[in-house]
């Protein structure tokens, strides 16, 4: 698992009627392979944050690290929402937990299509929509 952070000011851009919570997807860094991701956006109480924050974590073991790249989304799934946990080792647990959910519903024909979204495939350097 490869965990990736959006910045302060992409997080600002997010839909501000999106609910926090667990969400799975699919997940491309720069020009690479698609993979499989689960997302968490929120506050993660656990952390006590102060500042909403948008995790990504990309379920495959990337080489080397890919700090700086242009990270694409695209969210397909909910799977629960943000909560908070009494230990490390619960949070932990309900992150493989989410991390199986999400492999599960991704292999679903209805996300599985969307691996192949023309979306990751646009010219380098194309905005979409603002983002």
């Amino acid at each position: 698992i490869s965990a990736a952070n959006f910045s302060e000011e992409v997080v600002e851009c997010f839909p501000s009627d999106i609910s926090t919570g667990i969400y799975y997807g699919w997940a491309c860094v720069g020009n690479g392979d698609v993979h499989k991701m689960v997302l968490s956006i929120g506050w993660n109480p656990f952390y006590k944050n102060v500042k909403k924050s948008v995790e990504t974590h990309i379920i495959h073991s990337f080489k080397e690290d890919f700090y700086g790249e242009i990270l694409s989304i695209v969210i397909t799934g909910y799977i629960r929402p943000e909560k908070n946990f009494d230990s490390l080792e619960a949070l932990i647990s309900a992150i493989h937990e989410d991390i199986e959910e999400a492999k599960r519903q991704l292999d679903l024909p209805e996300h599985r299509k969307f691996k192949e979204h023309s979306f990751f495939h646009l010219p380098e350097g194309k905005i979409v929509k603002n983002h």
